[in-house]
């Protein structure tokens, strides 16, 4: 049966517009890390590359690369971590704007998935298509564990409001934000979708009490 993470995943990719506590294991990930303001040029490059990757892995069969444990999936959405600069942190919070921003960006990979079939996939894309970005990805396995989390619908200049929400949720059942990075799954296709209509899964960790 062909895994399906909207169908699967639920409680990971499809939350409520209301936070909840989740926790969040270990998974593999294609990742790639930048900087600047994700509505500039170069931005689309990074989610580019990934996306022709993970495409890479689903397709690998078809070229005679059939790892251990191979089933037919649906690939996972883009994902973004996000900070600011230590430069921007110095001047203070409220006072950094896009270009300030640091991220790291990734797409979840199947359980199947090990470092040596990634890089055979990585190299095998540099041979067919070389692009430059592709010496920065890594594949990373990486386990947020406690996490907070709610769906966000609108543009991304609005995501503060549901931040907001989140911050409370936290405070009220004794939860601490570990730190200002916070993670951003993309449900919506932004060129597709008008702003007012995008889904954006919005994501920080915690520590209990």
């Amino acid at each position: 049966m062909k895994h399906e993470w909207r169908k699967h995943e639920k409680q990971l990719y499809l939350p409520k517009q209301k936070p909840e506590l989740v926790t969040i294991p270990e998974f593999g990930y294609f990742t790639i890390e930048g900087k600047g303001d994700p509505n500039e040029k170069h931005f689309a490059e990074y989610v580019k590359v990934l996306y022709a990757l993970s495409y890479g892995v689903k397709m690998s069969p078809k070229k005679g690369l059939i790892p251990e444990g191979y089933f037919e999936y649906t690939v996972y959405p883009l994902e973004g971590v996000w900070d600011i600069s230590e430069e921007a942190k110095s001047r203070g919070i409220e006072k950094f704007d896009k270009k300030d921003l640091v991220f790291k960006l990734m797409i979840r990979q199947p359980a199947f998935v090990n470092e040596k079939h990634a890089a055979l996939i990585i190299d095998q894309l540099q041979k067919a298509k070389p692009h430059e970005l592709l010496e920065k990805v890594r594949f990373e396995r990486i386990g947020e564990g406690d996490c907070v989390q709610m769906l966000h619908v609108g543009n991304y200049d609005s995501e503060p409001e549901s931040f907001e929400k989140m911050e409370i949720f936290a405070r009220e059942n004794g939860l601490e934000r570990i730190s200002r990075k916070h993670r951003e799954i993309y449900l919506s296709d932004a060129r597709k979708v008008i702003p007012e209509k995008l889904k954006t899964v919005l994501r920080f960790k915690v520590s209990k009490d």
